[in-house]
């Protein structure tokens, strides 16, 4: 049973970054780029290099802070439920990121039923200049019962339309992709070993839910901003089933202007992995408040 009192006591580290040129190809790679039959050369060679939006995911960060033992929880069974990314200025190389992550609402869905732990993540440089807000929702399956609130403001309320989508973009993942991936930070055995597989329920290791958003932004950037990655400036997600590494990701798009809604499937298997997604690919048009 979730003990709320150790969780509301614990402060994730915080954490600093560098945006170089390294990483951010490093980052490219992890989410799938450069596997697809199209040009993605500004993702992964230095010269013209740009970066990835959703990078911004695993800057100033501790990686995956739920393993942290204060916590207590049952780490290889967490699912990552929702992911919601808000950019206030573009990532630049040579960038210099601090991050800091606040636990917020906890609710209970019920005995036997799942614990979902909200938390939110600032990202600003070392002049409190603020770059990007994260704030994710994490699944932590069997730990209801503990008598807090049956439920939280979810990241967004988006649905895909039940018309045929706009356009369609399958782009694939390797049978390493997961391996890359977690050289961007996230090192949870979940992702590379059978075994923490198998515990937590899986036939074999999954991709991370991350890497899965971050190759969605990349058919995101080539469907609706003609390969313009500043233009993405928000983008919301909420993981329905994991992908394993090797499968191939479709994704269908709606466009209403600068307002995107998305869905994301395994296509070998015909299972949806993200679903009632949502982007705003309006750009940056202002110079934003420092950070409060």
């Amino acid at each position: 049973m979730l003990n709320l009192e150790r969780i509301r006591g614990y402060q994730v580290p915080s954490s600093q970054d560098i945006c170089d040129p390294r990483s951010a190809i490093l980052y490219a790679l992890g989410v799938g780029a450069g596997l697809a039959a199209i040009d993605e050369s500004r993702l992964l060679f230095e010269r013209d290099l740009i970066v990835l939006p959703t990078m911004a995911l695993v800057l100033g960060t501790p990686g995956f802070w739920p393993m942290a033992p204060e916590l207590g929880w049952d780490w290889p069974r967490i699912l990552h439920g929702e992911q919601s990314l808000r950019l206030h200025r573009p990532l630049e190389l040579g960038q210099i990121i601090h991050g800091r992550i606040e636990i917020g609402e906890i609710a209970d869905k019920g005995p036997g039923k799942p614990a979902l732990v909200k938390a939110k993540r600032i990202l600003s440089t070392p002049t409190d200049q603020l770059i990007a807000e994260t704030e994710e929702i994490w699944v932590l399956r069997g730990e209801g019962g503990f008598g807090g609130d049956r439920s939280l403001v979810p990241l967004a309320n988006g649905q895909c339309p039940d018309f045929p989508p706009d356009a369609v973009l399958d782009l694939p993942t390797a049978a390493n992709q997961a391996m890359l991936y977690r050289l961007t930070g996230d090192r949870n055995p979940l992702h590379i070993d059978a075994g923490t597989a198998a515990a937590a329920g899986f036939e074999r290791p999954i991709l991370h839910g991350l890497a899965t958003m971050g190759l969605v932004s990349r058919a995101l950037i080539r469907l609706c901003c003609d390969g313009d990655a500043s233009l993405l400036t928000r983008m919301h997600v909420r993981f329905t089933a994991p992908v394993f590494p090797g499968e191939t990701i479709r994704t269908e798009i709606w466009r209403d202007g600068d307002d995107i809604r998305f869905r994301a499937s395994a296509r070998e298997r015909g299972v949806v992995v993200i679903d009632g997604g949502s982007a705003c690919v309006r750009g940056f048009v202002k110079e934003q408040d420092e950070v409060t």
